[in-house]
């Protein structure tokens, strides 16, 4: 049974850090990049960090550029989001996804998500 779990998530106050983790299970994790999405009532998701499979090459949204850090440990089929500086406008819930294109298709996972919220 493929299984996206993540955890970590919580209150903070603006200015504090969360690491968030993603645990995978019943696929190859190490063949998936990693994608870490958040989403807001009444928004798009959006789409904050990915990582490939081998953690080579990692990306991100301008709005969490140089406060975010992906990043992956194959060997524990696992992924973490280390968010510091978090402002109000991270406040959202995170899902982690597994992505692994073909060459006319794709295979994707989604966790269930986790709610961050950022509030003094």
């Amino acid at each position: 049974q493929v299984q996206l779990v993540e955890s970590g998530g919580g209150l903070v106050q603006p200015g504090g850090s969360l690491r968030l983790s993603c645990a995978a299970s019943g696929f190859t994790f190490s063949s998936y990049t990693l994608n870490w999405y958040r989403q807001v009532p009444g928004k798009e998701r959006e789409l904050v960090a990915s990582i490939t499979p081998a953690g080579g090459s990692t990306n991100y949204a301008d709005s969490v550029k140089g406060r975010f850090t992906i990043s992956r440990d194959n060997a524990k089929n696992t992924a973490y989001l280390q968010m510091n500086n978090l402002k109000p406008d991270d406040a959202a819930v995170y899902y982690c996804n597994a992505r692994r294109d073909f060459t006319v298709t794709f295979t994707t996972y989604w966790g269930q998500g986790t709610q961050v919220t950022v509030s003094s």
